[in-house]
């Protein structure tokens, strides 16, 4: 499940479609653990589907799926807090799963920082694709889009049917 969620993760980064549903996520200028909740709803289909995907084709049994989700909504809390983990600590915590400084390079406005750094709960699958980006200057890193505007919560829902 965590490597179909990686995938899930790189495709909307990938197909300007799911770019369009997933930019949202990236929009703001501030990530904190209300961070995590802001997605579009059509992004949490995509991902359904990936993990149901999993589900079915390694006929996970109910048990380890709901581990994995309860685990996946933890982390995914946690890789969105304003919790900074000493670097020495951070950097052993990474060899095996995605600490918040690992994923908040993922949210910088830099693009090549942004599309790195798509694991879940493993960084194996960021080192494995070649896609991890090691920790980066935290003075120069500034999260949100290159172009955003403030949007109302229906401009939002609606941006990915708009044509842009």
């Amino acid at each position: 499940m965590d490597l179909a969620t990686y995938v899930a993760h790189l495709l909307m980064h990938q197909v300007p479609l799911g770019w369009k549903f997933h930019s949202i996520h990236h929009s703001e200028t501030e990530v904190d653990v209300t961070t995590t909740f802001r997605q579009h709803p059509g992004e949490t289909l995509w991902r359904l589907l990936w993990q149901w995907l999993a589900i079915v084709l390694f006929g996970l049994p109910l048990w380890v799926t709901a581990i994995y989700l309860s685990l996946s909504a933890l982390n995914a809390l946690l890789e969105h807090s304003n919790v900074r983990i000493n670097e020495p600590l951070d950097r052993w915590l990474r060899l095996l799963v995605v600490t918040p400084n690992m994923h908040k390079v993922h949210h910088s406005r830099e693009k090549g920082e942004t599309n790195s750094n798509y694991s879940n709960i493993l960084s194996i699958w960021d080192r494995l694709f070649g896609t991890y980006t090691p920790l980066i200057k935290w003075e120069a890193l500034r999260y949100g889009l290159e172009h955003q505007r403030d949007e109302t919560l229906g401009e939002m829902l609606g941006g990915p049917f708009r044509s842009r």
